[in-house]
């Protein structure tokens, strides 16, 4: 059994992995404030809630897109496990073909999205990872990747749409009533589900027309369960797609 850790901008998602099958999949707010310790205990604490024993964890993997709070997590979780934990990063084998212009420049998250949802899904592929960003990582035919797009993400532009308005109130993202609202929450609410939804839908026909065939398209994150119902187009939500990539690259680096 290990433990996997995804550090987001916003979310920390972790998990344990026993085997093939994820025993449960958590999210703790990124804080780069708290300590080394802080940390731990919150770990221990999300172990506890799920009766899982620490001396059956064999190791760990931590990836990261917030630098500055890596070390502390992958320390953090050192202490919980009492194992050597593993930070995907430059020298990790992660198994991908990475044709853009610097594949250094790929982010840790989507390598490691992109490493689960080519192994779980048929190519052409698109993996959509909605978090504080909404990014957009594309996977040919030949099982490489090519590129993507990133956009604000659904939480950061709402937060700038109610920061810089006067009259816009803060709204939690249940769909309104109807889609064309008749009050200012239900028009703010199916503008930003449905607006989102719509630029989901309008990138993947985009996407296809340039590859010039059908594509497979599955998506990730803490948004996903809000937006992803919304489109039109066919697509797959795995809240578990990181941890799986996780697991994959632990056992890649394993030896």
């Amino acid at each position: 059994m290990i433990l996997a850790v995804d550090i987001g901008n916003t979310h920390i998602v972790i998990g344990c992995i026993e085997g093939e099958r994820i025993l449960f999949v958590e999210r703790l707010y990124t804080d780069t404030t708290k300590s080394e310790l802080e940390y731990a205990i919150s770990f221990k604490n999300v172990l506890e809630i799920y009766g899982i024993d620490r001396s059956g964890l064999k190791g760990g993997i931590v990836s990261s897109v917030v630098p500055p709070v890596t070390a502390t997590l992958r320390n953090a979780a050192e202490k919980v496990t009492g194992r050597e934990i593993l930070v995907v990063g430059p020298g990790v084998k992660t198994g991908l073909d990475i044709r853009i212009d610097n594949p250094a420049q790929l982010g840790s998250d989507l390598a490691v999205g992109a490493v689960a949802a080519i192994e779980e899904y048929p190519c052409p592929l698109v993996i959509i990872d909605m978090g504080t960003a909404t990014s957009f990582t594309v996977v040919n035919e030949k099982r490489q990747v090519i590129g993507g797009m990133i956009m604000p993400g659904v939480g950061a532009a709402l937060e700038s749409l109610t920061g810089k308005t006067s009259q816009l109130p803060k709204i939690s993202l249940e769909p309104p009533k109807r889609f064309i609202g008749s009050n200012t929450v239900d028009c703010m609410k199916s503008g930003v589900l449905y607006g989102n939804a719509a630029c989901v839908d309008g990138m993947i026909s985009r996407i296809r027309e340039e590859l010039g065939r059908e594509v497979q398209v599955v998506a990730t994150g803490g948004m996903a369960k809000s937006i992803i119902p919304c489109c039109r187009e066919k697509i797959a939500i795995d809240d578990a797609l990181l941890l799986k990539g996780l697991r994959l690259i632990y056992e890649r680096n394993r030896g």
